[in-house]
Protein backbone atom coordinates (compact mmCIF):
# COMPACT_ATOMS: atom_id res chain seq x y z
CA UNK A 1 0.00 0.00 0.00
CA UNK A 2 2.87 2.36 0.83
CA UNK A 3 5.94 2.34 -1.45
CA UNK A 4 9.53 2.73 -0.10
CA UNK A 5 9.67 6.41 -1.07
CA UNK A 6 6.52 7.25 0.92
CA UNK A 7 7.78 5.34 3.94
CA UNK A 8 11.16 7.08 3.76
CA UNK A 9 9.63 10.58 3.62
CA UNK A 10 7.17 9.78 6.43
CA UNK A 11 10.04 8.48 8.59
CA UNK A 12 12.01 11.68 8.02
CA UNK A 13 9.02 13.80 9.01
CA UNK A 14 8.71 11.78 12.22
CA UNK A 15 12.35 12.62 13.08
CA UNK A 16 11.96 16.35 13.59
CA UNK A 17 14.90 18.68 13.17
CA UNK A 18 15.81 21.47 15.59
CA UNK A 19 13.56 24.09 13.99
CA UNK A 20 10.64 21.66 14.13
CA UNK A 21 11.09 20.87 17.82
CA UNK A 22 7.75 22.31 18.90
CA UNK A 23 5.86 20.12 16.42
CA UNK A 24 7.83 17.12 17.62
CA UNK A 25 6.87 17.87 21.24
CA UNK A 26 3.16 17.97 20.31
CA UNK A 27 3.49 14.69 18.40
CA UNK A 28 5.29 13.14 21.37
CA UNK A 29 2.53 14.20 23.72
CA UNK A 30 -0.01 12.78 21.28
CA UNK A 31 1.78 9.43 21.28
CA UNK A 32 2.07 9.47 25.08
CA UNK A 33 -1.60 10.44 25.43
CA UNK A 34 -2.79 7.54 23.30
CA UNK A 35 -0.47 5.15 25.15
CA UNK A 36 -1.75 6.24 28.55
CA UNK A 37 -5.36 6.17 27.38
CA UNK A 38 -5.11 2.65 25.98
CA UNK A 39 -3.15 1.39 29.01
CA UNK A 40 -5.57 2.96 31.49
CA UNK A 41 -8.58 1.55 29.68
CA UNK A 42 -7.07 -1.96 29.59
CA UNK A 43 -6.12 -1.83 33.28
CA UNK A 44 -9.45 -0.48 34.52
CA UNK A 45 -11.53 -2.91 32.47
CA UNK A 46 -9.34 -5.84 33.61
CA UNK A 47 -9.77 -4.84 37.25
CA UNK A 48 -13.54 -4.44 36.80
CA UNK A 49 -13.74 -7.85 35.12
CA UNK A 50 -11.62 -9.41 37.83
CA UNK A 51 -13.64 -7.80 40.59
CA UNK A 52 -16.93 -9.03 39.15
CA UNK A 53 -15.64 -12.54 38.39
CA UNK A 54 -13.93 -12.95 41.76
CA UNK A 55 -16.90 -11.62 43.68
CA UNK A 56 -19.33 -13.77 41.70
CA UNK A 57 -17.28 -16.94 42.15
CA UNK A 58 -16.97 -16.37 45.88
CA UNK A 59 -20.64 -15.59 46.29
CA UNK A 60 -21.65 -18.69 44.36
CA UNK A 61 -19.17 -20.73 46.38
CA UNK A 62 -20.52 -19.49 49.71
CA UNK A 63 -24.19 -18.64 49.28
CA UNK A 64 -26.98 -20.82 47.99
CA UNK A 65 -27.71 -20.53 44.28
CA UNK A 66 -31.45 -20.73 44.96
CA UNK A 67 -33.10 -20.03 48.32
CA UNK A 68 -36.48 -21.31 49.52
CA UNK A 69 -38.10 -19.21 52.24
CA UNK A 70 -41.20 -19.85 54.35
CA UNK A 71 -44.05 -17.36 54.23
CA UNK A 72 -44.69 -17.88 57.97
CA UNK A 73 -42.34 -18.35 60.89
CA UNK A 74 -40.35 -21.26 59.55
CA UNK A 75 -40.21 -24.37 57.40
CA UNK A 76 -41.36 -27.21 59.62
CA UNK A 77 -41.66 -29.91 56.94
CA UNK A 78 -38.28 -29.15 55.39
CA UNK A 79 -37.14 -32.77 55.17
CA UNK A 80 -39.97 -33.53 52.75
CA UNK A 81 -39.19 -30.35 50.81
CA UNK A 82 -35.52 -31.35 50.53
CA UNK A 83 -36.50 -34.70 49.00
CA UNK A 84 -38.71 -32.94 46.43
CA UNK A 85 -36.03 -30.39 45.54
CA UNK A 86 -33.33 -33.03 45.08
CA UNK A 87 -35.49 -34.67 42.41
CA UNK A 88 -35.20 -31.51 40.25
CA UNK A 89 -32.61 -32.04 37.46
CA UNK A 90 -29.43 -30.06 38.03
CA UNK A 91 -29.77 -29.78 41.82
CA UNK A 92 -26.54 -30.79 43.54
CA UNK A 93 -27.24 -30.21 47.22
CA UNK A 94 -29.82 -28.73 49.61
CA UNK A 95 -28.76 -27.31 52.98
CA UNK A 96 -31.31 -26.30 55.64
CA UNK A 97 -30.31 -23.43 57.91
CA UNK A 98 -31.74 -21.12 60.53
CA UNK A 99 -30.59 -17.52 60.27
CA UNK A 100 -31.02 -14.46 62.46
CA UNK A 101 -29.30 -11.34 63.73
CA UNK A 102 -28.37 -10.22 67.20
CA UNK A 103 -25.64 -8.82 69.48
CA UNK A 104 -22.25 -10.45 69.84
CA UNK A 105 -20.22 -9.80 73.03
CA UNK A 106 -16.66 -10.81 73.88
CA UNK A 107 -13.69 -9.23 75.68
CA UNK A 108 -15.67 -6.09 76.46
CA UNK A 109 -16.57 -5.51 72.77
CA UNK A 110 -20.18 -5.53 71.54
CA UNK A 111 -21.26 -5.56 67.92
CA UNK A 112 -24.05 -6.77 65.66
CA UNK A 113 -23.64 -10.07 63.90
CA UNK A 114 -25.40 -12.57 61.64
CA UNK A 115 -25.86 -16.06 63.05
CA UNK A 116 -26.49 -19.08 60.85
CA UNK A 117 -27.42 -22.43 62.27
CA UNK A 118 -26.13 -25.48 60.39
CA UNK A 119 -26.11 -29.18 61.05
CA UNK A 120 -22.64 -30.53 61.87
CA UNK A 121 -22.53 -32.68 58.73
CA UNK A 122 -23.55 -29.72 56.55
CA UNK A 123 -20.87 -27.50 58.08
CA UNK A 124 -18.23 -30.21 57.53
CA UNK A 125 -18.69 -29.97 53.74
CA UNK A 126 -19.24 -26.20 53.61
CA UNK A 127 -16.71 -23.66 52.19
CA UNK A 128 -16.06 -22.42 55.76
CA UNK A 129 -14.79 -25.83 56.85
CA UNK A 130 -12.38 -25.84 53.90
CA UNK A 131 -10.90 -22.44 54.86
CA UNK A 132 -10.16 -22.91 58.57
CA UNK A 133 -7.12 -20.86 59.65
CA UNK A 134 -7.27 -21.62 63.38
CA UNK A 135 -8.99 -24.23 65.50
CA UNK A 136 -10.67 -27.44 64.38
CA UNK A 137 -13.82 -27.75 62.26
CA UNK A 138 -14.55 -31.12 63.92
CA UNK A 139 -15.26 -29.28 67.20
CA UNK A 140 -18.27 -27.54 65.62
CA UNK A 141 -20.71 -29.42 67.84
CA UNK A 142 -23.94 -28.69 69.67
CA UNK A 143 -22.86 -30.76 72.69
CA UNK A 144 -19.83 -28.55 73.37
CA UNK A 145 -21.41 -25.32 72.06
CA UNK A 146 -18.58 -25.03 69.54
CA UNK A 147 -19.00 -22.39 66.85
CA UNK A 148 -17.11 -21.02 63.85
CA UNK A 149 -16.46 -17.31 63.24
CA UNK A 150 -14.78 -15.21 60.53
CA UNK A 151 -11.14 -14.16 60.77
CA UNK A 152 -11.86 -10.44 60.78
CA UNK A 153 -14.58 -10.81 63.39
CA UNK A 154 -12.12 -12.75 65.55
CA UNK A 155 -9.54 -10.02 65.03
CA UNK A 156 -11.92 -7.20 66.01
CA UNK A 157 -13.04 -9.12 69.17
CA UNK A 158 -9.48 -10.35 69.91
CA UNK A 159 -10.67 -13.97 69.89
CA UNK A 160 -8.84 -17.24 69.43
CA UNK A 161 -9.99 -20.88 69.54
CA UNK A 162 -11.22 -21.78 73.01
CA UNK A 163 -12.42 -18.25 73.92
CA UNK A 164 -16.00 -17.53 74.96
CA UNK A 165 -18.54 -15.50 72.95
CA UNK A 166 -21.99 -14.44 74.10
CA UNK A 167 -24.84 -13.99 71.61
CA UNK A 168 -28.07 -12.16 72.45
CA UNK A 169 -31.05 -12.97 70.24
CA UNK A 170 -33.84 -10.47 69.43
CA UNK A 171 -36.42 -13.12 70.38
CA UNK A 172 -37.51 -13.23 74.01
CA UNK A 173 -38.46 -15.83 76.57
CA UNK A 174 -40.97 -15.40 79.39
CA UNK A 175 -39.68 -15.35 82.98
CA UNK A 176 -41.20 -14.39 86.35
CA UNK A 177 -39.61 -10.98 85.81
CA UNK A 178 -41.11 -10.50 82.35
CA UNK A 179 -39.85 -11.10 78.83
CA UNK A 180 -36.07 -11.11 78.42
CA UNK A 181 -33.95 -11.62 75.28
CA UNK A 182 -32.57 -15.11 74.76
CA UNK A 183 -28.85 -15.30 75.44
CA UNK A 184 -26.29 -18.02 74.94
CA UNK A 185 -22.54 -18.41 75.51
CA UNK A 186 -20.42 -20.29 72.98
CA UNK A 187 -16.87 -21.53 72.64
CA UNK A 188 -14.90 -20.55 69.55
CA UNK A 189 -14.09 -23.89 67.91
CA UNK A 190 -12.77 -22.68 64.54
CA UNK A 191 -11.87 -19.48 62.71
CA UNK A 192 -12.34 -19.34 58.94
CA UNK A 193 -11.05 -16.92 56.32
CA UNK A 194 -13.08 -16.87 53.10
CA UNK A 195 -11.32 -13.77 51.75
CA UNK A 196 -14.65 -11.96 51.54
CA UNK A 197 -15.04 -9.17 54.07
CA UNK A 198 -18.82 -9.40 54.43
CA UNK A 199 -18.59 -12.99 55.69
CA UNK A 200 -15.28 -12.78 57.55
CA UNK A 201 -16.35 -9.75 59.58
CA UNK A 202 -19.94 -10.46 60.62
CA UNK A 203 -21.00 -14.11 60.17
CA UNK A 204 -21.12 -16.67 62.97
CA UNK A 205 -22.01 -20.31 62.34
CA UNK A 206 -23.53 -22.29 65.19
CA UNK A 207 -25.11 -25.78 65.52
CA UNK A 208 -28.63 -26.02 64.12
CA UNK A 209 -30.43 -27.08 67.32
CA UNK A 210 -29.03 -24.13 69.26
CA UNK A 211 -30.03 -21.68 66.51
CA UNK A 212 -33.56 -23.08 66.50
CA UNK A 213 -33.82 -22.49 70.25
CA UNK A 214 -32.37 -18.96 70.04
CA UNK A 215 -34.66 -17.80 67.25
CA UNK A 216 -37.77 -19.71 68.34
CA UNK A 217 -38.30 -21.74 65.17
CA UNK A 218 -38.93 -24.98 67.05
CA UNK A 219 -38.02 -27.91 64.80
CA UNK A 220 -38.22 -25.74 61.68
CA UNK A 221 -35.67 -23.75 59.69
CA UNK A 222 -35.80 -20.32 58.09
CA UNK A 223 -34.49 -21.20 54.64
CA UNK A 224 -33.22 -23.94 52.36
CA UNK A 225 -30.07 -23.20 50.38
CA UNK A 226 -30.08 -25.04 47.07
CA UNK A 227 -26.92 -25.53 45.02
CA UNK A 228 -27.16 -26.35 41.34
CA UNK A 229 -24.61 -27.68 38.86
CA UNK A 230 -24.52 -24.59 36.59
CA UNK A 231 -25.52 -21.49 38.58
CA UNK A 232 -24.48 -19.05 35.83
CA UNK A 233 -26.08 -20.88 32.90
CA UNK A 234 -29.85 -21.03 33.46
CA UNK A 235 -30.53 -20.06 37.04
CA UNK A 236 -33.97 -18.64 36.16
CA UNK A 237 -35.08 -22.00 34.73
CA UNK A 238 -33.73 -23.80 37.79
CA UNK A 239 -35.59 -21.41 40.09
CA UNK A 240 -38.87 -21.99 38.26
CA UNK A 241 -38.39 -25.76 38.37
CA UNK A 242 -37.67 -25.67 42.12
CA UNK A 243 -40.64 -23.38 42.73
CA UNK A 244 -42.90 -25.84 40.92
CA UNK A 245 -41.46 -28.73 42.95
CA UNK A 246 -42.06 -27.13 46.37
CA UNK A 247 -45.53 -25.88 45.48
CA UNK A 248 -47.36 -22.65 46.41
CA UNK A 249 -46.99 -20.78 49.70
CA UNK A 250 -43.19 -20.56 49.63
CA UNK A 251 -40.88 -17.85 48.29
CA UNK A 252 -38.16 -19.01 45.93
CA UNK A 253 -35.38 -16.60 44.93
CA UNK A 254 -32.16 -17.17 43.00
CA UNK A 255 -28.80 -15.47 43.48
CA UNK A 256 -29.41 -13.04 40.61
CA UNK A 257 -32.52 -11.72 42.37
CA UNK A 258 -30.83 -11.54 45.76
CA UNK A 259 -27.82 -9.67 44.37
CA UNK A 260 -29.44 -7.98 41.38
CA UNK A 261 -28.83 -4.37 42.39
CA UNK A 262 -25.22 -5.11 43.30
CA UNK A 263 -24.22 -6.71 39.99
CA UNK A 264 -26.27 -4.21 37.97
CA UNK A 265 -24.32 -1.42 39.65
CA UNK A 266 -21.04 -3.12 38.70
CA UNK A 267 -22.13 -3.50 35.06
CA UNK A 268 -23.26 0.13 34.85
CA UNK A 269 -19.96 1.24 36.36
CA UNK A 270 -18.02 -0.82 33.80
CA UNK A 271 -19.84 0.83 30.88
CA UNK A 272 -19.50 4.33 32.34
CA UNK A 273 -15.79 3.86 33.04
CA UNK A 274 -15.22 2.61 29.50
CA UNK A 275 -16.96 5.68 28.08
CA UNK A 276 -15.12 8.15 30.32
CA UNK A 277 -11.68 6.65 29.78
CA UNK A 278 -12.28 6.49 26.02
CA UNK A 279 -12.28 10.30 26.09
CA UNK A 280 -8.56 10.20 26.95
CA UNK A 281 -7.86 8.47 23.64
CA UNK A 282 -10.10 10.94 21.81
CA UNK A 283 -8.21 13.90 23.31
CA UNK A 284 -4.92 12.34 22.21
CA UNK A 285 -6.39 11.87 18.71
CA UNK A 286 -7.21 15.60 18.58
CA UNK A 287 -3.59 16.28 19.50
CA UNK A 288 -2.58 14.25 16.45
CA UNK A 289 -4.79 16.45 14.28
CA UNK A 290 -3.23 19.65 15.62
CA UNK A 291 0.33 18.37 15.31
CA UNK A 292 -0.28 17.13 11.76
CA UNK A 293 -1.87 20.41 10.66
CA UNK A 294 1.16 22.28 12.00
CA UNK A 295 3.46 19.82 10.24
CA UNK A 296 1.62 20.31 6.93
CA UNK A 297 1.89 24.07 7.26
CA UNK A 298 5.58 23.84 8.11
CA UNK A 299 6.28 21.46 5.20
CA UNK A 300 4.42 23.51 2.58
CA UNK A 301 7.60 24.24 0.61
CA UNK A 302 8.66 20.57 0.72
CA UNK A 303 5.23 19.50 -0.53
CA UNK A 304 5.43 21.99 -3.41
CA UNK A 305 8.89 20.72 -4.43
CA UNK A 306 7.72 17.11 -4.29
CA UNK A 307 4.72 17.97 -6.45
CA UNK A 308 6.90 19.71 -9.06
CA UNK A 309 9.17 16.66 -9.11
CA UNK A 310 6.22 14.45 -10.06
CA UNK A 311 4.68 13.34 -6.76
CA UNK A 312 0.94 12.90 -7.11
CA UNK A 313 -1.72 14.07 -4.69
CA UNK A 314 -2.16 10.45 -3.64
CA UNK A 315 1.53 10.19 -2.78
CA UNK A 316 1.40 13.31 -0.59
CA UNK A 317 -1.79 12.08 1.10
CA UNK A 318 -0.25 8.69 1.86
CA UNK A 319 2.97 10.26 3.22
CA UNK A 320 1.16 12.41 5.76
CA UNK A 321 -1.37 9.71 6.55
CA UNK A 322 1.50 7.33 7.29
CA UNK A 323 3.20 9.98 9.45
CA UNK A 324 0.14 10.56 11.62
CA UNK A 325 -0.95 6.93 11.69
CA UNK A 326 2.50 5.89 12.89
CA UNK A 327 2.07 8.07 15.98
CA UNK A 328 -1.26 6.39 16.74
CA UNK A 329 -0.06 2.85 16.08
CA UNK A 330 3.11 3.29 18.16
CA UNK A 331 1.12 4.89 20.97
CA UNK A 332 -1.48 2.12 20.92
CA UNK A 333 1.22 -0.59 20.91
CA UNK A 334 2.99 1.07 23.83
CA UNK A 335 -0.30 1.41 25.72
CA UNK A 336 -1.15 -2.24 25.06
CA UNK A 337 2.23 -3.33 26.41
CA UNK A 338 1.99 -1.11 29.51
CA UNK A 339 -1.57 -2.21 30.24
CA UNK A 340 -0.86 -5.94 29.98
CA UNK A 341 2.35 -5.75 32.03
CA UNK A 342 0.57 -3.70 34.72
CA UNK A 343 -2.32 -6.18 34.91
CA UNK A 344 0.06 -9.14 35.15
CA UNK A 345 1.88 -7.55 38.11
CA UNK A 346 -0.96 -5.59 39.72
CA UNK A 347 -0.67 -7.19 43.17
CA UNK A 348 3.07 -6.51 43.35
CA UNK A 349 2.51 -2.91 42.25
CA UNK A 350 -0.22 -2.51 44.88
CA UNK A 351 2.08 -3.74 47.66
CA UNK A 352 4.84 -1.43 46.43
CA UNK A 353 2.51 1.60 46.47
CA UNK A 354 1.29 0.70 49.96
CA UNK A 355 4.88 0.52 51.24
CA UNK A 356 5.81 3.81 49.61
CA UNK A 357 2.72 5.74 50.70
CA UNK A 358 1.98 3.99 53.98
CA UNK A 359 -1.71 3.75 53.07
CA UNK A 360 -4.09 0.91 52.29
CA UNK A 361 -4.69 1.20 48.53
CA UNK A 362 -7.26 -1.62 48.39
CA UNK A 363 -9.29 -1.63 51.59
CA UNK A 364 -11.22 -4.92 51.95
CA UNK A 365 -13.81 -3.15 54.12
CA UNK A 366 -14.83 -1.16 51.04
CA UNK A 367 -14.23 -3.61 48.19
CA UNK A 368 -15.35 -6.87 49.92
CA UNK A 369 -12.25 -8.73 48.66
CA UNK A 370 -8.86 -9.09 50.33
CA UNK A 371 -6.77 -8.77 47.13
CA UNK A 372 -6.93 -6.77 43.93
CA UNK A 373 -8.06 -9.01 41.05
CA UNK A 374 -7.39 -8.35 37.36
CA UNK A 375 -8.65 -10.59 34.55
CA UNK A 376 -7.73 -9.66 30.98
CA UNK A 377 -10.44 -10.43 28.45
CA UNK A 378 -8.59 -10.41 25.13
CA UNK A 379 -11.71 -9.65 23.12
CA UNK A 380 -12.18 -6.48 25.16
CA UNK A 381 -8.49 -5.62 24.81
CA UNK A 382 -8.85 -6.05 21.05
CA UNK A 383 -11.71 -3.54 21.04
CA UNK A 384 -9.58 -1.02 22.95
CA UNK A 385 -6.65 -1.47 20.57
CA UNK A 386 -8.92 -1.22 17.54
CA UNK A 387 -10.45 1.97 18.94
CA UNK A 388 -7.02 3.50 19.55
CA UNK A 389 -5.80 2.70 16.03
CA UNK A 390 -9.13 3.64 14.44
CA UNK A 391 -9.26 7.06 16.11
CA UNK A 392 -5.64 7.66 15.13
CA UNK A 393 -6.39 6.87 11.49
CA UNK A 394 -9.43 9.13 11.50
CA UNK A 395 -7.39 11.93 13.04
CA UNK A 396 -4.87 11.86 10.17
CA UNK A 397 -7.36 11.95 7.30
CA UNK A 398 -8.08 15.69 7.33
CA UNK A 399 -4.44 16.90 7.66
CA UNK A 400 -3.32 14.45 4.96
CA UNK A 401 -6.15 15.64 2.68
CA UNK A 402 -5.12 19.27 3.28
CA UNK A 403 -1.52 18.42 2.37
CA UNK A 404 -2.60 16.65 -0.83
CA UNK A 405 -4.78 19.63 -1.87
CA UNK A 406 -1.97 22.16 -1.35
CA UNK A 407 -1.28 24.19 -4.52
CA UNK A 408 2.50 24.04 -5.23
CA UNK A 409 2.46 27.41 -7.05
CA UNK A 410 0.85 29.18 -4.07
CA UNK A 411 3.15 27.38 -1.62
CA UNK A 412 6.33 28.45 -3.47
CA UNK A 413 5.09 32.01 -4.14
CA UNK A 414 5.04 32.92 -0.46
CA UNK A 415 8.27 31.19 0.53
Amino acid sequence: MFNPFERMVAARYLRARRQEGFISVIAGFSLLGIALGVATLIIVMAVMNGFRTELLSRLLGIEGHVNVYASQRGLTDYEDLIRKIKLVPGVVDVVPLTEGQGLVQANGVTSGGVVRGLKSEDFARSPMAQRIVAGDAAKFDGDDDGIAIGARLAESFRLKPGDKVTFTSPTTSSTPFGSVPKQKSFTVAAIFDLGMYEYDSSFIFIPMEIAQALFGTGQGVTTLEVRVAKPEADITGQRLAISEAVGPGLRVRDWQQNRASFFQAIDVERHVMFLILSLIIMVAAFNIISSMIMLVKDKGRDIAILRTMGATQGTILRVFFLTGASIGVLGTALGFLLGVVFCRNIEGIRHLLERLTGTNVFNPEIYFLSKLPAIIEWGEVGQVVAMGIGLSFLATIYPAWRAARLDPVEALRYE
